[in-house]
């Protein structure tokens, strides 16, 4: 596309790892899009390139005009300028992709012909139906072994639920593909065999009936499906059908366009207009670049903007910015209500407003924040309001971007991409309004809390640890991965409580791989990237005798002395009447039971001594508390923190309290005790090691419950606590796959040799598996799941419950810790 648009003078190749919108260094090794890139054009080309303001390269260029001049020229005849972003096409990057339909007007879906719709095809489909976004399809790769055009239209509609408008046939000669014929006008589209597909030759149906009666047959034929089909759904072309005689061919390409563009624009889209193509042999390009101007929307017809406001109100921005929603009138702030014409003016004081849909640390620019423009203009040195934090910035620079090239510009129009740099607080999906105003009190009323709909993150599946190389590291440690979290919010740092380590969450391990290069190479962080510690527990199986302890030390020249008896055991076992409970972490419970004091701390009888001011028993049962926590904190056996173990302690006045008892001695004492009996449970019983259960919620086709439940149920020592249809990601296809028009194809193989069923039975229905499973099974779990799913399984889950491990289970967690595998 950009090579045909007279961008760029050469065509860059992904093996090769010289493709313009894969410029990071980790891209262009692996192959793969990781980052998703924005770049601008024009189709047709203009006679300048945009970045060398220079006449481009483009000798001769596809128009796109119709063979008939007394028709109404198309869009596409006239130039137009397109925003491309490309986004990543693996799983674990998918947060990359809904950033960017977010902001999207439309999209080109490319389908692999070997290979048909894919499970990622799926998951991104069903996320653009989400989002409303009218698309195309581009059937790719058909110059390969195996290429399946016709197979794939089937799929496209048996797995993605839509009717597939066959738009575009492949023309196979000989041996191999030699161009496309044009349903639209009724003409092929021939290529020179190992050109850059700039000479292209266009031959009529006439002509293409003397030299190639096969291919002009099809082409007629798809025509004649091509309009049955769109009058089954647009009634403006029956009319226009009825008016060409009922003839399928006399219909102009006009009247085809436009019915196209009508089923594209219409919610939820229903029909898809599928192209071919071979983009590795220069074939099917223009084409598809004339399908994008003339039948997707231009940002003034595409949907309006939803929005919500701080009264929870929710709305089009174009209904907001006429003054018809209450709360815009009345701002919910007001000290006084606001007359309908000061409301009004208060709204055209609002020039702009953007989202930030994405924010990149470029190493020689600074951080830059890519924003689309919903309506007015955006200005270069405009103050910018946040209305997600609330906080006022000077848009100093604006910049233009392509690729990794940027051109400084004045304004970024409605509708356009384009990038802020030097903001300090712009976060992904945070809503940015110009507005004229005071900028230190910020906009008054309804645009304070005006916010686009935002970007929902998914949340991570996949952790492992970070570890600073020396103390020296952590603050810059600290501060990249502070970078790291506002470039890409679907990555997540948490700091572990118990092991203080630094655990970054992600969407995969790919995912993690990447963060990791980054860290290290980009921003030269010293740092070890482990696999995730998992935090287990150990319990005491039986109940300790009574454990008395007296602590006496000296600190700073002052001695200190006090003592106190405790018993302890699992829950339940050790009852003891009166006293007060403490609940501590991990389900430890803590009794202090003082049987000769009152609740002032003062003395029940006259032989024993009551507390002395200096130690109120409010103090003196913090102070225990404090000591059972730190005892607690690890295990007599496997150093593990103590859970489910209930402590009961026992303070009497006459034998624990001393002349120099001090609230730190009471403290030390407690501990030691609990130590103790903790060490006497253990002599007497050995401990045993409880694990993190995690609740997990998988997702996966009907088709692949059976093995997931197994796998989860046998091989990971999981319990299945329900199962349950996923209506939000079932997909009824209601398609009839054996009424779709779809070319032979002579060359298949492949996956069209699977059969002819139609696309491998649709999405089918999702199922949600609930399940409670240890988290050392979940470790690495994702890929896994994807391998036994065919890359159609998800899952989330969170931290349920700690349980004791089975003696088998345990003996070979230990055994793992200590790397005795056997």
């Amino acid at each position: 596309m950009l090579y045909y648009s007279g961008y760029t003078r050469r065509i860059g190749d992904v093996d090769e790892g010289s493709t313009t919108t894969d410029f990071l260094p980790a891209e262009r090794a692996r192959g793969i899009t990781i980052q998703s890139a924005a770049i601008s054009f024009s189709w047709p080309p203009l006679t300048q390139s945009p970045l060398t303001q220079s006449p481009s390269n483009t000798r001769t260029h596809w128009t796109g005009l119709p063979p008939n001049p007394s028709e109404q020229p198309p869009r596409s005849a006239t130039p137009h300028a397109i925003n491309l972003i490309d986004t990543p096409g693996h799983a674990d990057f998918t947060f990359e992709v809904l950033r960017s339909l977010r902001v999207l007007d439309s999209a080109i879906c490319i389908l692999d012909s070997v290979a048909g719709v894919e499970a990622q095809t799926e998951k991104v489909w069903l996320q653009a139906s989400n989002y409303g976004i009218p698309r195309l399809i581009f059937v790719n790769k058909l110059d390969r072994e195996g290429a399946a055009f016709g197979k794939t239209v089937r799929e496209v509609g048996g797995r993605l639920g839509v009717w597939p408008a066959v738009c575009g046939v492949p023309w196979w000669e000989g041996d191999g593909l030699r161009g496309v014929g044009d349903v639209v006008y009724l003409r092929g589209v021939g290529y020179e065999g190992g050109g850059d597909g700039k000479a292209v030759h266009v031959s009529s149906l006439s002509v293409l009936e003397d030299g190639d009666a096969g291919f002009a047959a099809e082409l007629k034929k798809a025509r004649i499906a091509l309009v049955e089909f769109l009058a089954e759904h647009d009634d403006i072309m029956v009319e226009a059908f009825l008016n060409a005689d009922e003839d399928h061919l006399a219909v102009t390409p006009a009247d085809v366009l436009a019915s196209l563009r009508r089923c594209i624009a219409h919610q939820p889209q229903r029909i898809v207009p599928v192209y071919p193509g071979a983009s590795f042999r220069n074939i099917g390009v223009q084409p598809l670049l004339d399908a994008v101007v003339d039948l997707l929307p231009s940002p003034d017809e595409a949907g309006d903007p939803e929005i919500s406001l701080a009264s929870g109100a929710r709305d089009s921005l174009s209904q907001f910015l006429a003054g018809k929603l209450e709360s815009a009138q009345t701002p919910k702030k007001a000290s006084k209500a606001l007359s309908k014409e000061k409301a009004q003016m208060s709204l055209q004081s609002l020039e702009a407003c953007a989202l930030a849909f994405k924010v990149v640390a470029d190493p020689k620019r600074g951080v830059l924040v890519y924003v689309r423009v919903s309506s007015g203009t955006l200005t270069r040195n405009s103050n910018l309001w946040n209305t997600s934090l609330q906080l006022s910035e000077r848009a100093q620079r604006l910049l233009k971007m392509y690729a990794n090239d940027a051109v400084e510009v004045d304004t970024i129009a409605t509708g356009q991409i384009g990038v802020i740099p030097g903001l300090k607080f712009a976060r992904t999906g945070d809503t940015l309004v110009s507005y004229t105003g005071n900028p230190k009190s910020g906009p008054g009323g309804a645009v304070a809390g005006l916010q686009l709909r935002p970007i929902v993150v998914p949340p991570p599946v996949f952790f492992v640890s970070v570890e600073a190389s020396s103390l020296s590291e952590e603050g810059h440690i600290r501060e990249s991965l502070e970078v790291l979290l506002r470039e890409d919010p679907s990555l997540g740092v948490t700091v572990d409580e118990e092991s203080g380590q630094t655990l970054l969450s992600g969407m995969g391990e790919l995912h993690l791989e990447i963060a990791r290069d980054r860290l290290v190479n980009d921003f030269k962080a010293k740092a070890r990237i482990g696999s995730i510690e998992i935090g287990y527990r150990e319990a005491v199986t039986t109940r300790s005798g009574s454990v008395e302890e007296v602590y006496e030390r000296e600190v700073g020249g002052k001695s200190s002395k006090a003592g106190c008896e405790v018993v302890v055991g699992p829950i339940g076992e050790v009852v003891e009447e009166g006293g007060q409970v403490f609940e501590l972490a991990d389900g430890n419970v803590l009794g202090v039971l003082t049987p000769t004091l009152r609740s002032d701390g003062s003395s029940s009888s006259e032989e024993t001594p009551g507390l002395p001011d200096n130690l109120p028993l409010p103090a003196v049962l913090q102070a225990f508390k404090n000591g059972a926590a730190a005892a607690c904190a690890r295990g007599p056996t496997h150093g593990y923190p103590i859970h489910s173990t209930q402590i009961t302690l026992t303070f009497e006045p006459s034998k624990h309290l001393f002349s120099n008892t001090t609230l730190a001695a009471l403290s030390s004492a407690a501990r030691l005790a609990v130590q103790q009996a903790l060490k006497a449970s253990a002599s007497a019983s050995s401990t045993v090691l409880m694990e993190p259960v995690m609740l997990v919620t998988i997702s996966v086709p009907e088709d692949n419950l059976g093995g997931v439940v197994h796998d989860i149920s046998s091989a990971r020592g999981g319990n299945v606590v329900s199962l349950s249809s996923d209506e939000s990601s079932s997909t009824e296809t209601g398609v009839d796959v054996s009424r779709i028009y779809a070319p032979p194809d002579p060359f298949a193989g492949g996956h069209a040799e699977a059969g002819d069923g139609g696309g491998g039975g649709g999405l089918g229905e999702t199922k949600q598996i609930v399940a409670r499973v240890p988290l050392k099974e979940m470790v690495g779990y994702l890929k896994h799941l994807r391998s036994l799913t065919g890359g159609r399984g998800t899952f989330t889950m969170v931290v349920d419950r700690f349980e004791r491990m089975g003696t088998q289970r345990q003996k070979a967690v230990l055994s793992g810790l200590r790397g005795d595998y056997g």
